[in-house]
């Protein structure tokens, strides 16, 4: 077999690929939110883009990956190939393009390479950034799409939020408390005892049914890149790969758009000012979205709120603008900046009392404020017995009761969410390690009780 006859079988090879890839991807569309879909650009002018940054993002493809069958360069950049088509015809006129060969269905079937010329300026784009994969989206069209996709007023009901605190001991008092916040969108501080399950509380919101959100791969802005698509966070909501939709002839949506889950982020300790920022890869040249911006249309929990390296008035100064203007502002390494949009929920999550942070004027700049207080003997012995059933354990109500009895009533111990799971916990550990039946006997729960807390008395001087 010749050379020629080779590359061919390999071009037909992935034309039958992509075409399978088609038909799978047409055959089971997920469901796309109410409302805002991205359009198909049907010219470069309506993507947004100047025809240079198309130009740079197929050099970089080219150069990556040797060659391309047009539709697999068209997929790549999550353009329809007649827009980028254009721009590849004056590649070819100076040389920095070059057809290999085709199955003769037009130029979608060609095969595309690059000549010496093309590697040299591949090369130069390279050295302005390495950003290489689908094209990105400016600014404005992305500002107006997160305002798009706001969960409109009155979108959560309470059947809907007691669903996602289903798997949880919730009180009627909690949902009340915690539904409102929720459906406004605005700021929300819930503070408390260690171990109360606060954290635990605003995770389950990410259970809660919504539209799904579309969330560009990139953004551009006056010719900078800030990669804003980020897999950790944005689980997408097929298994289909982000740009599989494009290539379908009748696209349902911008391929430069991944279709996703809203977004549930969470910081802890470990964030610094410079996170809330756009961080600039020295290598790569492209900036990377902070967490508030890759959060938009999502949820954004501050957890520990008040044991970061920064103090809380650091934080909440930093917000005051975005959480009253819906707008936040983020500075390149120049010292330019530019103008985002701001609609996270932002959820401040404490072990401190509120006062630490600031006076009463500090404090109103958090619209909702509750109280997770600790359970009460039947929400505990609930959880207790939720706990066992889902560690595979049998307890009796009885042995339950004489727990609770034994090491709560009768020393004033206060009670805390978190327990019940520890204390089970260590039980399976400490029947495991002597090799016992599997049974919470009241001598087991009494051992592992004992081992989940500290004794400051024992201690010898």
């Amino acid at each position: 077999m010749t050379e020629t006859e080779t590359n061919h079988e390999e071009v037909v090879s992935t034309i039958q690929m992509l075409n399978l890839m088609e038909s799978v991807a047409t055959a089971g569309q997920p469901e796309t939110p109410q409302g805002f879909v991205p359009a198909v650009p049907e010219t470069i002018a309506e993507a947004g883009l100047p025809d240079s940054s198309i130009e740079q993002l197929i050099l970089k493809h080219l150069h990556f990956r040797e060659e391309m069958v047009g539709r697999e360069l068209s997929d790549a950049l999550g353009l329809k190939f007649s827009v980028i088509d254009k721009v590849l015809d004056n590649m070819k006129r100076h040389h920095l393009v070059q057809v290999k060969g085709s199955l003769g269905w037009g130029a979608v079937s060609s095969v595309f390479s690059l000549p010496e010329a093309g590697r040299i300026r591949a090369r130069d784009c390279l050295d302005r950034n390495q950003y290489c994969g689908p094209a990105p989206v400016p600014l404005d069209q992305y500002r107006d799409a997160v305002r798009a996709q706001r969960l409109r007023s009155g979108w959560l009901t309470r059947q809907s939020l007691q669903d996602a605190f289903r798997h949880m001991v919730v009180s009627p008092e909690i949902v009340a408390k915690v539904g409102p916040a929720v459906n406004s969108g605005k700021s929300f501080l819930i503070y408390g005892q260690p171990g109360n399950g606060k954290t635990y509380l605003a995770e389950a919101l990410f259970k809660v049914e919504s539209s799904h959100i579309y969330v560009p791969h990139a953004l551009e802005y006056q010719g900078t890149i800030v990669r804003l698509f980020d897999p950790v966070y944005h689980h997408l909501v097929s298994e289909d790969s982000p740009s599989a939709n494009s290539i379908s002839a009748d696209r349902t949506h911008d391929g430069r758009w991944a279709l996703c889950r809203r977004p549930f982020i969470v910081s802890g300790g470990e964030l610094t000012m410079a996170m809330l920022d756009l961080s600039f890869n020295a290598i790569s040249k492209i900036y990377d979205a902070p967490f508030q911006l890759k959060a938009n249309n999502g949820i954004y929990l501050i957890d520990d709120f008040g044991r970061q390296q920064v103090t809380p008035a650091e934080v909440l100064n930093r917000w005051i603008v975005p959480m009253d203007r819906r707008v936040d502002y983020l500075t390149f390494n120049t010292g330019s900046k530019i103008e985002v949009p701001f609609e996270t929920f932002l959820i401040f999550s404490t072990n401190l009392r509120p006062e630490q942070f600031g006076d009463e004027a500090f404090l109103r700049r958090l619209e909702y404020k509750m109280l997770l207080r600790s359970p009460d003997d039947k929400e505990f012995a609930e959880i207790f017995s939720r706990v066992c059933v889902k560690k595979g354990m049998e307890c009796s109500p009885a042995q339950i009761h004489r727990f609770i009895e034994t090491h709560y009533l009768k020393t004033g111990k206060r009670f805390r969410r978190c327990q019940p799971g520890d204390t089970i916990s260590h039980a399976i550990d400490l029947i495991n390690f002597e090799q016992a039946s599997a049974c919470l006997t009241d001598d087991v729960l009494d051992r592992a009780f004992e081992s989940c807390f500290v004794h400051a008395d024992g201690i010898d001087d």
